[in-house]
């Protein structure tokens, strides 16, 4: 099964990520800390908590930060007490978009949020209004060139629940949530490390965008993204360069 190509976006989002690595590194503090305060702080037991202190170590945060997020999470050290809160809404043309933000004032996210939807053409929705257009999965990116047969064989393995190619030879390896760490520990023994691995909202259909349409929606996606709230965005929107 082919699929659109995920290498402009991730060349994106890896550009703007190394731009702002401050903030990357920000966000990744919340998330730990979260994730140690709802699951504990003992990795082995926290698939949560394993993920994103993995993706610390590949934005290359100090381990003391690490730590001290996850001591204060877990009620070793005084710290603000954030909570999670979803916005979904719609982009150039309907595109669907959700917002997942972690916050200690509400009001004041909300409003940022729907002022980023109206100030770059798009406008918020109700609550479940774009979510049931997207399952929350498992991913793992593979550039092209990867070999085909042995990749497949140790995703299935692994207990992956699907592998597609994309248009450019590119590898997608689906699972199901709760089972992300074991299937990416599966994956690097077998000597495949993908250049993205995220337990992610994937929508059910893309619509893809080029031209002026894909600049507007870009320019929405990069506000919603900038603002110090948000932890991350899913869209069924798909950029076009």
């Amino acid at each position: 099964m082919a699929g659109h190509s995920k290498w402009a976006n991730i060349k994106h989002k890896k550009a703007a990520t190394d731009a702002k690595r401050g903030k990357i590194w920000t966000r990744l503090i919340k998330e730990i800390t979260v994730a140690a305060r709802m699951g504990g702080g003992d990795m082995t037991s926290n698939p949560r908590l394993r993920l994103a202190v993995d993706k610390a170590a590949d934005a290359n945060m100090p381990k003391d930060n690490v730590q001290r997020a996850i001591q204060r999470g877990a009620g070793g050290l005084e710290g603000v007490n954030y909570e999670e809160v979803r916005y979904e809404g719609y982009g150039i043309g309907g595109a669907a978009i959700i917002v997942d933000c972690m916050t200690d004032n509400r009001v004041r996210t909300v409003a940022e949020v729907r002022h980023a939807f109206s100030k770059f053409g798009g406008n918020m929705g109700t609550e479940g209004s774009v979510s049931f257009m997207f399952k929350h999965t498992g991913q793992f990116l593979f550039a092209p060139g990867v070999e085909e047969d042995k990749l497949m064989e140790a995703a299935l393995e692994a207990g992956a629940d699907d592998v597609i190619q994309d248009d450019e030879g590119g590898f997608e390896v689906l699972c199901n949530p709760n089972d992300f760490a074991n299937v990416k520990e599966a994956l690097e023994k077998a000597g495949f490390k993908a250049d993205s691995a995220e337990v992610i909202m994937k929508p059910d259909v893309e619509t893809v965008f080029t031209g002026e349409d894909a600049q507007k929606m870009q320019k929405l996606l990069d506000a919603i993204e900038n603002l110090d709230d948000v932890q991350e965005v899913y869209t069924n929107a798909v950029i076009e360069e």
